[in-house]
């Protein structure tokens, strides 16, 4: 049964990934599945109430429908260890494992080019330990969404945070933050550049047959 459900995260995983390279492979196939598509990549660290836990955190997020929907993979690639307070022991929390979450996200506010965000949702992991003893928790996060000079890269710095909400203990819940920027600049809908249309008073034809002569006005033989 572990190996199962280990199994079939990694296939989450997988799948996130091969939908970014297909929509890459195929751009305008993309733009009519996927108008509104993000792949993001990016690094984050897992922390407990007062202290880091000390694991790195390797997040592939696809957000969809204007940022309103995200489907997530994580790799917690370290031990994550809580110091105790004035001593130098160290309490194993859990293990190296991989995680995914599916969320519905909601806008808080809008300003210029930042904007804050909170999701809910559901989240999966390959190992249960003293952070949850269930492999299966709701998902909670909040976030801030700013995009750099040009609107070319869109970055996210998000905290979030999984738990089962006591339904079963222990539940002390899996808390880190993670930092993404926009993989797919261009090859979605919305990270294609703008598009100008042609000025109507602009006349092809007209400028072909002017083409035909020369400087002062007589026709080229």
């Amino acid at each position: 049964m572990e190996s199962d459900r280990h199994h079939l995260l990694r296939k989450v995983a997988s799948l996130l990934l091969l939908v970014g390279a297909s929509c890459a492979l195929r751009p305008a196939d993309a733009q009519s599945f996927c108008q509104s598509c993000e792949v993001q990549v990016g690094l984050g660290g897992t922390y407990h109430y007062w202290a880091a836990t000390g694991s790195l955190v390797l997040p592939v997020s696809l957000t969809w429908s204007d940022n309103r929907y995200e489907l997530a993979a994580f790799r917690f690639t370290d031990q994550q260890l809580l110091p105790f307070p004035g001593t130098h022991r160290e309490r194993l929390m859990a293990d190296p494992y991989w995680g995914a979450s599916l969320s519905r996200r909601w806008r808080l506010f809008e300003r210029g080019p930042v904007q804050g965000y909170i999701g809910l949702g559901l989240a999966g992991r390959s190992e249960s330990d003293v952070l949850s003893v269930t492999r299966w928790d709701f998902a909670e996060q909040l976030g801030l969404r700013f995009r750099f000079p040009s609107n070319r890269v869109v970055g996210e710095v998000t905290i979030r945070h999984w738990s089962n909400g006591g339904i079963r203990l222990p539940n002390h819940g899996q808390d880190f933050a993670t930092f993404t920027v926009r993989l797919n600049s261009g090859l979605f809908g919305l990270g294609n550049q703008e598009h100008h249309p042609i000025n109507p008073s602009f006349d092809l034809e007209r400028s072909l047959v002017g083409s035909t002569r020369d400087l002062r006005g007589e026709p080229l033989p």
